[in-house]
Parts: structure tokens; sequence; C-alpha cells
């Protein structure tokens, strides 16, 4: 390694260049070889480095949305549904709602495979540059109303991100002081997408809040402009039921 190969490394340490830093033999061996000149050589190191610092900040979001194990849409199995809305699914993908700041409600059958979509949704916002978090509802609930009893209440955690995923919106009766927190964070997040999955449609979610008005408010903001999405079928997730060694094919299980 020659003295000026030296001081270069240095300098790129020194500037926190590490994608130039990682291909910096490789580039050189090019170099060295006549496969590229002056600017080429210049211009592919700082490709490099571009490269290097887009893959560590998708690592980044992605660590940050706080996903479950999740599929993406390719992988997601449309055929395991008896009525997949998939063309529906797909035009989702191509992430329009969130450019125009819009909802996307998805809601049918337990198990169907609402929160597989969401997230994958999610995770197609994160590789276009969206910061995203997903959070089950009773999570954010419980979390908004410890921070009010430590007097700490801070929403911008849950206002920041360009994508909120509401995972199981609407399971049960909200308190008066949930459905306020709740009605809180929507308003303060308008303007910016929420992914909202339920086992509930729209339209049964207004008799969960003990306030018709703020039902009401709240409801208009997420369901106005909503791309709406009904996943009804067999359960998304296999069957694990632990087997009667007594079953036997074609007959119905004990119960």
């Amino acid at each position: 390694m020659g003295v000026m190969d030296t001081a270069l490394r240095e300098s790129l340490k020194a500037q926190r260049l590490s994608g130039m830093l990682e291909t910096l033999d490789a580039r050189l061996a090019q170099a060295h070889g006549g496969e590229l000149g002056h600017l080429d050589f210049l211009q592919v190191l700082c490709q490099d480095e571009i490269t290097c610092r887009e893959t560590v900040a998708l690592q980044r979001r992605l660590k940050r949305a706080k996903f479950e194990p999740q599929v993406t849409l390719e992988e997601f199995d449309f055929t395991a549904s008896s009525k997949p809305p998939a063309a529906q699914i797909c035009d989702l993908g191509a992430l329009r709602w969130l450019h125009a700041g819009e909802s996307v409600i998805l809601f049918g059958t337990v198990g169907v495979g609402e929160t597989r979509i969401a997230q994958a949704l999610g995770d197609l916002a994160v590789c276009q540059g969206a910061h995203v978090r997903f959070v089950k509802i009773s999570r954010i609930l419980a979390d908004l109303a410890g921070d009010h009893a430590d007097r700490t209440w801070n929403i911008r955690k849950l206002v920041r991100p360009d994508v909120l995923i509401f995972d199981d919106f609407a399971m049960r009766q909200l308190t008066a002081p949930q459905a306020d927190d709740l009605y809180e964070l929507v308003s303060e997040r308008q303007g910016r997408s929420p992914i909202i999955t339920s086992n509930l449609g729209p339209s049964d979610w207004y008799p969960l809040f003990p306030n018709p008005v703020v039902a009401e408010s709240l409801l208009d903001r997420l369901i106005n402009t909503s791309h709406q999405v009904i996943m009804n079928g067999p359960s998304y997730r296999p069957n694990k039921r632990p087997k009667n060694p007594t079953d036997e094919p074609g007959k119905p299980p004990v119960k």
C-alpha cells in the first residue's frame, strides 16, 4: 500500500465516508487495470457512498417501523382466500394514497391477512423513503394513558411517521379518555396517512365511542378519504390445532 493510498484511506475515515472506504480496494484495482479513468474513478466511488448511505437509511427506517415478521406483496398468497381483492391491493402498492395523504382501511374476518397486507404496504413505503410505524391500537392507548399518569403525555413520536399503521382497530369499547386521546392523535396527524386493520367495517366503529360527537369528528378524518379493502375468506394462518390421535381422515374432530 502506497503513501497516497494510506492518506486517502485516512481522509475517507476522517470524513466518515465508509461506503467509499469499503469499495476502495476494488475501485483502485479497476483504475490500475485501466478500467476506470480519473473522473470515472471518482464518480464510481461517489456512487458507492450514496448506495451505502441509502442502504443504511433503509435499514434504519425498517428498524423504526417495528414490523412484526412480515411478508411483501409479492410473497403474499392471494390464493389462500376465496375472493382476494388482489387487483385493489396491488393498486395500493403504487402508493398514490401515501403521496395524497389518504387512509387505507383493511377489514375482514379474523386471520385473513389484514395485518400482513398492512405491513407489506408499509414496507413498500419504507423502500420509497417514508418513515413508517407499526403499532397495535391497544399499545397506543396504553402508552398514552401511561403518559397521562406520569404527566409526560407526548404524541410527537406517533405524529412524526409518514405512515402510522393502526393494527387491530375497534376491537373493544373505548373509554372517554381513550377516545379523546385517539381523537387528539388523529387530529395532529392530519395530512399524514394511516393504515388501519380491523375485523369490523368502518360503519360498525361508531358505537364503540362513548361520545357520538367525538366519534363523528374522529372517524370522519379516517374514513372520508379512505381506500377501503374488504378481505373475507378462510384464515390465512395455517391450522395449527393439535390433532387428536383418535381423529380419522374424513371424520370431524372430537369436540
